[in-house]
Order: structure tokens, then C-alpha cells, then sequence
């Protein structure tokens, strides 16, 4: 923990999740250039199957084998060649962290899908996304705590002056919570979650991790509140898409006020020159409409981009890491200017 109580240091900025291009070693090598306070473990899904959020964290799944099957993941009877290629492809990205993060001593984010988007995107044997399946959907939670504990602890061993700050992307959790997910057939929706249910489930995978963890949620409607019961330390969020009435600004406020913290998605993948002081400004009207401390933004925020970078160009990608940075040190030199 900073001084100021989180797990990240103040006027910080960090990337979502994925970059373009192949190469594990130099996609680190610009995050550790480029967000040197607060860099992260990147996905390349350019790679292929198992590089992208859900194979990659179907890969770390305990005693859960997954396979490849019509161009979708599905839980498996053995392990086989696709997940083995997905853990292949991690390993490889860990290799390539402990050489570019030798000496490392500051917090570092790694990524890993939710339970929600997990079980909505993965399907069970017989047929249907594990969201189906109640039972199905708290063996996969388990599973996924102690694979995600597991990498957790390896990250740390591998960097071992590092502190690890956990991120769950859960971007399939508002429409899990308004039954919005399509079934496989297209013409129906499985049965909304309910909220107590969803922050027992979060809380279960965030606490196994033992490390801070912030959700990740890059849709409209993100359930805040499920977030901070279920002990996140932040939520992550595109900005475009915070709310601007009254009673969202509330809940917001309410979330805020009582000390979450914000990784504030406001540079997007396509930004341009300037983008570092629109972001800046974007950020401090929405704090300042909430009516909280201007002292506190530069320590309870993290600049992002909206979402990740897979589709932006690698000069591109670039810079709108470099943007981030930028605006965040913008904040933390004047968090009051409008």
C-alpha cells in the first residue's frame, strides 16, 4: 500500500489488458517504458486461441481441462493440445516478465477474466455456456480462485520485488446481472443473477488471490455496487460511459466517497495528439461533479485507455499508453484545473 492506503502509487497510469502484435518480450518492454509506475503483464491475442482473455484464463483453470471445439472453448474430458498451448503461451510471457522486470520494485497489474465473463463465454460439455449451469458455475468459480492464486503466487515468485495488484475483467457481468446473455440457440436469454449471489462469487475468486484486486469492466451499466461489496479495492471503467444522471451520479459518489478506488478508462485506442489533456479534464469534471475532493483524485485514480489495444497499431498502441501517462502526471501536477 502508498501512504495514502492503495495499492498503487498516486498520479499513476497503467494499460487495460491487450496490446497488438506477437512478440511477449517487446510488448513488456514498451509497458515497463511507457507506465513505469504502475506497468502491466499484457495479452497479445494476436498469437491466436489462447492468447486471448478466455482461453488464457480458461488456461489457468484447476483440475478444469478446456479444449477448442467449433471455434469455441469448452470444458473438456482430459487435457489436450489446446490447453497446452494456452499454457504454453503464458509461460512464455512469464519468462519474458522476469527478464524485462529484473529489478522491479514497484506494483505490478496482472489480468485475468472474471467468473461471470468466464461462464458466459465457455461452454459445458453437453452443450450451453456454464452460466446454464448452477452447479457448473460454482465449480468453475472454484476452479478459477485456485488457478488464479496460483498465478498470482508465481507472478510474485518470478518478480519477487514486485507487488502484484490483481485485475478480474468482467465484462459480461451487467448482462449476467440483467439476464441479457443469449443462449446458444440465439432465441433466448439465461436467467438473470442475482446481485447477492454475483458479489459472493466475486468475493470468492478476489479473496482467494490474496494480492488488491480491482474489476474491470469496459460496458455500460457497471454494477458499482457489486464491486465494492465484493471487496474490490477499485473498479475499472471506460469513462465515456459513466453515468451523467443524477441518481448513477449518486451511486457513484456514494462508491467513491467511501474510498474506491477509480481506474478511469479515458484515452481512446485511436487518440491523437492532445488526448492526454482531454483525458485529464474529462476526469476531473466528472470527480468535481461528484463533489468530492479535488486532494484526493491524483491518489484514488489510475489513468487507462477505454479498453484494450489488440486493434490499434503497435505505434498506436503506443501512444495512447504514453497518453495515459501523461495525463495522469497532469493530474497529479493540478487535480483542480476545469
Amino acid at each position: 500500500m502508498t501512504e495514502q492506503g492503495y495499492p498503487w502509487p498516486a498520479g499513476a497510469a497503467t494499460g487495460v489488458g491487450s496490446l497488438p502484435g506477437t512478440d511477449p518480450g517487446e510488448a513488456l518492454r514498451v509497458v515497463f517504458g511507457e507506465l513505469p509506475d504502475l506497468p502491466y503483464l499484457p495479452e497479445l491475442p494476436d498469437r491466436g486461441p489462447g492468447a486471448e482473455l478466455l482461453g488464457r484464463t480458461a488456461g489457468l483453470l484447476a483440475e478444469l481441462p478446456v479444449e477448442l471445439y467449433a471455434a469455441r472453448w469448452r470444458i473438456a474430458a482430459r487435457p489436450g493440445r489446446d490447453l497446452r498451448r494456452t499454457r504454453d503461451l503464458l509461460e512464455r510471457d512469464l519468462d519474458q516478465l522476469v527478464e524485462v522486470a529484473e529489478g522491479y520494485t514497484g506494483t505490478l497489474k496482472v489480468a485475468v477474466g472474471g467468473p461471470y465473463t468466464l461462464a458466459a463465454g465457455l461452454e459445458l460439455p453437453s452443450g450451453g455456456a456454464v452460466l446454464r449451469d448452477a452447479g457448473a458455475l460454482r465449480d468453475l468459480t472454484a476452479s478459477l480462485a485456485e488457478g488464479v492464486a496460483g498465478h498470482v503466487a508465481d507472478v510474485a515468485a518470478r518478480v519477487p520485488g514486485a507487488r502484484v495488484l490483481l485485475q478480474l475483467d468482467e465484462p459480461s457481468l451487467p448482462a449476467v446481472l440483467a439476464g441479457r446473455v443469449r443462449t446458444e440457440s440465439g432465441f433466448g436469454s439465461y436467467r438473470p443473477v442475482a446481485e447477492p449471489d454475483a458479489v459472493e462469487t466475486l468475493r470468492t475468486v478476489l479473496a482467494a488471490a490474496g494480492v488488491p484486486a480491482l474489476v474491470h469492466c469496459c460496458a455500460a451499466d457497471v454494477p458499482v455496487g457489486v464491486v465494492r461489496a465484493a471487496g474490490a479495492a477499485a473498479v475499472a471503467v471506460d469513462t465515456a460511459l459513466l453515468p451523467s444522471d443524477a441518481a448513477g451520479l449518486d451511486v457513484w459518489g456514494e462508491a467513491l466517497d467511501a474510498g474506491l478506488g477509480l481506474f478511469a478508462g479515458a484515452v481512446p485506442a485511436t487518440a491523437s495528439r492532445g488526448a492526454d489533456a482531454a483525458a485529464a479534464d474529462e476526469v476531473r469534471r466528472f470527480w468535481h461533479r461528484l463533489g468530492l475532493p479535488a486532494g484526493r483524485l491524483p491518489e484514488q485514480m489510475v489513468l487507462t485507455q477505454a479498453c484494450g489495444l489488440v486493434g490499434a497499431g503497435p505505434e498506436q498502441a503506443r501512444a495512447a499508453l504514453r497518453y495515459a501517462r501523461d495525463a495522469a502526471r497532469r493530474i497529479a501536477d493540478e487535480p483542480d484545473v476545469r
